[in-house]
């Protein structure tokens, strides 16, 4: 079972260990079984998830494909509309449940990677973003430099283990930083590639589409869908199925 790292500000050793088998040549990648991972910063369920994942890539002969989406409050921005009532009281209950059982730090982000108002007891997605669209394109060149789950899991933990004003100071460059990845060089980058950053982002939403389904995190493996944090025993599952094998040492 997943153990959290001893120290919450170091590197850990998944993302060490996601490093070397980026880098070594044990066996082709081409005779790895492959996944994508379409999974959102907005995301509390992919922030639980991604310890999870971070095992299975260190564990076993698979590649993992991160594929970050914006959050369905920017893609869909009239979501929240047509949801139960009731649905804002259980999902937040769910989720620090589902935390506590995992042993993982919760509290929903200060500020919020998506800018929202409520308005009539209902959220509503603000026209200026000062957040997501950055997050999201630092995943995307993340994942180009082969640093994608490590950068996914020590960002994550900074905006939603608890640390308030987590897009102050430095708390996204150390955590950029312990993935591998200089966060002052991905900036320029997102600054000067935003439109290409951005079609990625919508190539990556249309895959998601086509895999079947439409939240996140959503694992896809040849052609079926793994929709949430609580399908990846399931998905683990199909992957021994078709020869997950562990990775040499």
């Amino acid at each position: 079972m997943w153990r959290e790292p001893e120290s919450w500000h170091a590197p850990c050793q998944c993302c060490k260990a996601l490093r070397r088998a980026a880098t070594r040549g044990a066996r082709p990648l081409s005779d790895s079984l492959e996944i994508d991972v379409f999974w959102s910063f907005r995301s509390p369920w992919s922030y639980l998830a991604t310890p999870r994942l971070v095992e299975l890539a260190r564990g076993y002969e698979l590649r993992v494909r991160f594929r970050p989406v914006y959050p369905i409050a920017i893609r869909t921005p009239g979501f929240f509309d047509r949801l139960d009532p009731l649905w804002p009281r259980y999902f937040f209950t769910d989720v620090h449940r589902v935390a506590e059982f995992l042993g993982l730090p919760f509290r929903w982000p200060q500020p919020d990677p998506v800018a929202v108002e409520q308005r009539n007891g209902r959220p509503v997605t603000l026209e200026e973003q000062p957040h997501i669209h950055r997050l999201t394109h630092l995943g995307v060149l993340a994942e180009e430099a082969g640093r994608g789950l490590a950068f996914a899991y020590e960002v994550s933990r900074v905006i939603w283990g608890g640390t308030e004003g987590w897009d102050q100071g430095d708390h996204l460059a150390l955590a950029t930083g312990r993935a591998g990845l200089d966060l002052g060089e991905l900036d320029a980058r997102v600054r000067g590639e935003g439109e290409r950053l951005a079609a990625v982002v919508e190539e990556n939403q249309a895959a998601h589409a086509a895999a079947g389904h439409w939240g996140v995190p959503t694992v896809a493996f040849r052609g079926e869908p793994f929709f949430g944090q609580d399908r990846l025993d399931v998905l683990r599952w199909r992957l021994e199925q078709a020869g997950l094998r562990p990775r040499e040492t």
